[in-house]
Parts: structure tokens; sequence; C-alpha cells
């Protein structure tokens, strides 16, 4: 099957009413970030009445930098199952994906002796590549005694523990933008909002 890129003004592209793939402000702007950076370099996948299969987030991006026109590559044989099956497997199959953290870390310290931006890369919060502690002596039952050694203090403090918040639909686009602008400002947004229940809680205590 041969491909042929052609460019289309953005206005006439169609987005996927039933895209389930979101896309927050925040990775709106990266996207916008690198086509700036590295120029439009993977066309939007399109059906032939303009309708996108694949690109939604490069769509968005372009129409946020206001481009006239956006490269597109037609898929003329697709049926209309394989179009709504590709448009998730285009998204979940490049999230299967792994790192070899060795080689990223030796390609992000070659950019940073350029001084390259590295906000273009992707990450909120760059891989910190810290080594990996063996925790599996937390659960060796024979270590436990009433002298627990210096290392598996020290090992049960590194944990660090999660705890799941829900959010209302529609204030979850608005709380995710700020959780990852306060991570990008180094802030410890556990701590945050663990002040904020205390003080609510003193609040609620004194009435």
């Amino acid at each position: 099957m041969n491909l042929i890129i052609k460019y289309i003004k953005t206005g006439d592209l169609i987005p996927y009413e039933n895209n389930s793939r979101t896309h927050s402000n925040a990775q709106v702007d990266q996207v916008a970030a690198s086509i700036e950076e590295f120029g439009f370099t993977n066309p939007i996948l399109i059906d032939h009445d303009n309708g996108v299969i694949a690109g939604h987030g490069r769509l968005l991006a372009a129409e946020l930098l206001e481009l006239d026109e956006v490269p597109t590559i037609m898929l003329k044989n697709l049926t209309d199952d394989q179009k709504k099956a590709y448009v998730i497997a285009d998204n979940k199959i490049a999230l299967n994906s792994g790192w070899d953290d060795a080689l990223l870390k030796l390609e992000l310290d070659a950019l940073l002796e350029v001084d390259f931006d590295l906000d273009l890369l992707g990450w909120d919060i760059l891989p910190s590549f810290e080594e990996e502690i063996d925790y599996s002596v937390l659960n060796d039952e024979t270590s436990v005694d009433a002298s627990i050694t210096q290392e598996v203090q020290d090992m049960s403090t590194a944990v660090k523990r999660a705890i799941m918040i829900e959010f209302e639909n529609d204030h979850y686009e608005e709380a995710r933008e700020l959780v990852d602008y306060w991570r990008k400002a180094g802030a410890d947004v556990g701590y945050m909002l663990l002040c904020y229940l205390k003080a609510e809680k003193s609040k609620q205590d004194n009435l």
C-alpha cells in the first residue's frame, strides 16, 4: 500500500467523536512545543471523509499553533470496524513499550551537556535513575524482630506511598493540570494536599 502525504486545511479535518483517548491542555502544549522545535514530523491519519483516525492530539496542537495546513495520510482500505479499533490500538500499543534506563540516561546526559531544552521531551519530572532498592527483605518474616536493622529502616523510609483520589469529570482536567504544574515546579504535592486537609479539619474541629 502506497502512503501519500497530503497537506489539508486544519479546519477541514473532523475529529472522531467517540475518541476515548483524552488530551489535557498541558499535553497539547507539549505536542505544540514539539512541533515548533522538530516540525510536523508525524502526519495525521484520516479516512476518505477527512475523519481523523489517529493524531487527535497533533490536530489540537496544530489548532493551538494556528497552522493553516497539516500533513495527512489517508487510510483508504480500512472498514468502519477497523477504523474504530485502530483509534484505540494506535494509542494503547504505544503505551506498552518501555525504556532502557541505562541508554536513556546516556542520551539525556548528552542533551544536558549541550543545554538542550529537556522540557520538549514530554516529562513533567525527568527520571531520577536512582539505584533500584531490593525491598524483598521487608517481606522476610525471619528479619522481623525487636532489633530491626538500620538498613531495613532506611528502606522502609524510602518507600513512597500513594492514595487514589477520585475527581468528578468536570474537575479532572483542571486537577491534573494543577498537579502537573506543581510537580514541574518541584513541589511536594502530597505534602501540600496534606497541609490543606489538616487546615480544613482544624476549621471543622473548631466549629
